[in-house]
Formats: structure tokens, sequence, C-alpha cells
């Protein structure tokens, strides 16, 4: 049974218990030692470790890290900020407003960059 990707361009992910690290790099477009980084700096993260300390992700972490990736690559958010996010202590009501008020500085710096590009 295949279930529906979270996003767009992502893949569906299969219907089996277990996932190497090569599989979850490939279903959440993420390079491997970005996985292992992640697995340190979110604690959500716990792949089963078997024979010869390989990594087998289960379905709730390749979730987890299309999660991640989301926050991180999409939304903007710090590693420290997608942490918050994800053990649910961040205010949304502050987050958003300071993901706005990132967004608008990126657009400012662009602008400033052109201009010095003239």
């Amino acid at each position: 049974m295949l279930e529906p990707s979270n996003n767009d361009e992502l893949p569906a992910i299969p219907g089996k218990r277990y996932f190497t690290i090569g599989e979850v790099s490939e279903l959440c477009d993420v390079k491997p030692h970005v996985l292992r980084y992640w697995e340190q700096e979110f604690p959500q993260l716990k792949p089963v470790k078997r024979r010869g300390n390989r990594r087998y992700y289960q379905r709730q972490d390749v979730l987890t890290i299309r999660q991640i990736r989301s926050l991180l690559y999409e939304q903007g958010f710090t590693i420290g900020g997608a942490r918050q996010q994800l053990s649910g202590d961040a205010n949304s009501e502050s987050a958003t407003r300071y993901h706005q008020m990132i967004r608008q500085m990126r657009v400012e710096l662009e602008e400033v960059l052109d201009a010095l590009k003239a």
C-alpha cells in the first residue's frame, strides 16, 4: 500500500516496515550524511541499529525527516527553531512573526545585493 506524499515533489513512502539510510535519502531528497547529522540534532530521530551499526528507519522516522526537511529548507527555520517546533515548545504565533521578519530581511538583502551589482 502506497501512502500519498506530504510534499508533491517527494515520492510516496512504500508500504514496508524498515528503510535503509539510502532509501530514506531518496524518499526525503536529503543526503545520507545530513540524515546522520540530524540524528544528533533531533532527539525524535532514533533509527533502529542492527548488525554492523547499520541504520534502519521506520515509517514514522521518514515522516519526521520530511517534517524536519520542510521546516529547514522550505520554512526557513534554524536547527534550533526546527527542534523547538518539533517538540512543541515554540509559540506558533511568535514563530510565524519571526519567520515573516526573516523573509522580509531576505528580500531587502537581495535588493541591496542587486543594487551593488548594478
